[in-house]
């Protein structure tokens, strides 16, 4: 089978498809033929290595994450009964390749007819939407401020918060694309966070502020949106793609603001039966129709340089899929 992985860090040109037998699958797994592959901006940082700062540390030669659409080849050990055959979604570590090995445990069942965008969001970047609107007790009239609105996990955002009852979404993305991208999915004003004066359009928009912040950006985004919190106002941090660890300044929260961090993975351990009820609402979202995926591109596998030379470039509106 082919499969792709980096031996140095560097440019998406360090990408190298390579041939390799297919795995077996081990206790708790099964193993995926793969469908369609999402590959995610996080896999872009980790490529560059230490450039990308502290928080982006994987060894050589390394691994590329994403989510896996498929059907199931073949099972391990200790795997429930009726697993061969099906389609199934899955977040995997080893992504990017033919046949790909995923945790039994997690796997998302893929409706009939759920086109390959959407059921590339059911693993991962749906659950992690629904899992920080969660965490940050959203609540029917807010106002909701959704950073990187156009990326994988903030065009669905935007659309599940609207779906939960927010009064007011704002959108902060970085091209006049992307602005009017997150407006046609529903929110109620964009604003360019490129711009120095981000905050005061967001003001403008939210003159009482604004309740809950969703935030994958970190550094000094994250820092001037506690500044927008209304009082009682909630913050959830699920990513720094900017790589910066900024440290929260204490008292900006004096103003009865909180901030919390989001992580899938902590989440399902802490909270394995919301952690999976998120996947379900997720799916029923989608098969409904009141969800959407925007596909930017659909990249050979062969070709996964170019997929990531569009993450690395930010102008995709939605999803990259890679199709072996």
């Amino acid at each position: 089978m082919r499969r792709v992985r980096y031996h140095r860090y560097g440019g998406p040109e360090v990408l190298t498809v390579e041939e390799a037998e297919v795995p077996e699958p081990g206790p708790g797994q099964v193993l995926i033929r793969t469908e369609a592959v999402g590959a995610n901006f996080v896999d872009t940082r980790f490529r560059r290595g230490p450039a990308s700062g502290p928080l982006f540390r994987r060894e050589l030669p390394a691994v590329l994450t994403g989510d896996v659409v498929g059907e199931v080849a073949a099972v391990g050990p200790d795997t429930p009964d009726g697993l061969t055959g099906r389609r199934v979604a899955a977040l995997a570590e080893d992504a990017f390749a033919e046949y790909v090995l995923a945790d039994a445990a997690w796997l998302a069942p893929v409706p009939d007819g759920l086109e390959i965008g959407a059921a590339s969001m059911l693993p991962m970047g749906a659950p992690v939407a629904l899992g920080a609107l969660r965490l940050g007790r959203i609540a029917a009239g807010e106002t909701v401020l959704v950073h990187a609105a156009a990326g994988g996990i903030g065009h669905l955002a935007v659309q599940l918060a609207k779906l939960q009852g927010a009064g007011t979404v704002i959108a902060t993305a970085g091209s006049a694309a992307k602005l009017d991208f997150v407006r046609e999915l529903g929110a109620d004003a964009a604003v360019d966070y490129a711009a120095p004066d981000w905050p005061e359009r967001v003001r403008a928009a939210a003159p009482g502020g604004v309740d809950l912040v969703l935030d994958s950006v970190g550094g000094e985004v994250l820092e001037r949106s506690l500044d927008l919190l209304a009082p009682l106002g909630r913050a959830v941090v699920y990513g720094a793609a900017t790589g910066e660890l900024t440290a929260v300044p204490v008292a900006k929260l004096f103003g009865l603001r909180q901030v919390a961090g989001y992580s899938l993975l902590a989440w399902r351990t802490a909270r394995p039966d919301l952690a999976r009820e998120d996947v379900e609402r997720a799916t029923a979202h989608f098969t409904a129709g009141r969800l959407r995926t925007a596909v930017h591109a659909r990249v050979p596998l062969a070709e996964a340089v170019e997929a990531h030379r569009i993450l690395d470039a930010r102008t995709n509106l939605g999803r990259v899929l890679l199709l072996p």
